[in-house]
């Protein structure tokens, strides 16, 4: 007689942890799975793609194209290293977001300066990064001991080779000083704009992070060892965690 063969996919189903066979059968709705969509196109400033994915998907865009493009230009001016035109750029916008956001101001100027110091070296024509020190951010340095400690670690890329820097000072020359600021200056303009400062997928993480770790302090219900957020795919043929698949166009 030959024994009964037990198919992979039960075996497979069986093997997982209670908790995770409950999250799956959960059958999450697609429009508010699209709305989240919509939202992070709109808060990260993709006009093109939010503009195209609320008429797929068949919802009221959440903010004019124009709001979002004028944003999304100003973070490109920053990441290209561009910071005077989006300087310009955003007091073309509201020009009342850097008048009241001195931390912000100080922030692009900094950024303004480091780029010019990349640009002389090595070699190259100081004068005009110690000019631009010396006449914008000068002033507003002694104002907070942040803005000094800021400066004087900038003004340390005039002097060392920028092939043998300290981490700390290397970190000015990478590209995430850059997206640093891009970030603070598009929540700036959202809140002035009278939006939320992140998309809403991020506090639904946050959240969800949150509410592991509590479950767990309480030890009142079994948790997996790890739970993942899905976010890697898998061979399903289109279905993960038994939704259906979503317009992401």
């Amino acid at each position: 007689m030959v024994p009964k063969q037990t198919s992979s996919a039960s075996t497979t189903k069986s093997m997982k942890h209670a908790f995770t066979r409950h999250v799956e059968e959960v059958k999450t709705p697609k429009s508010d799975i699209n709305a989240l969509i919509l939202d992070y196109l709109t808060v990260a400033g993709y006009p093109n793609a939010a503009a195209k994915f609320s008429t797929e998907a068949n919802l009221s865009p959440q903010q004019p194209s124009t709001a979002i493009h004028a944003r999304q230009q100003i973070q490109t001016f920053i990441h290209k290293g561009e910071i005077e035109s989006a300087i310009h750029a955003l007091n073309d916008l509201d020009p009342s977001i850097l008048d009241e956001d001195e931390p912000l101001h100080f922030a692009l100027l900094r950024l303004q300066l480091v780029e010019l110091i990349r640009k002389s070296r090595p070699g190259g024509d100081i004068g005009p990064a110690l000019e631009f020190a010396q006449t914008q951010l000068g002033p507003k340095a002694p104002r907070t001991p942040q803005f000094l400690e800021d400066l004087e670690k900038t003004m340390s890329l005039l002097v060392f080779d920028h092939d043998n820097l300290d981490p700390s000072l290397a970190a000015l020359l990478q590209p995430g000083l850059r997206r640093e600021v891009a970030d603070k200056v598009n929540k700036a303009i959202l809140y002035r704009q009278l939006q939320r400062r992140e998309a809403a997928i991020r506090h639904l993480v946050q959240m969800r992070a949150w509410s592991e770790e509590v479950v767990r302090k309480e030890g009142k219900k079994e948790l997996p060892g790890r739970i993942d957020l899905g976010l890697d795919g898998d061979d399903s043929g289109g279905v993960e965690n038994g939704h259906e698949p979503m317009i992401t166009t």
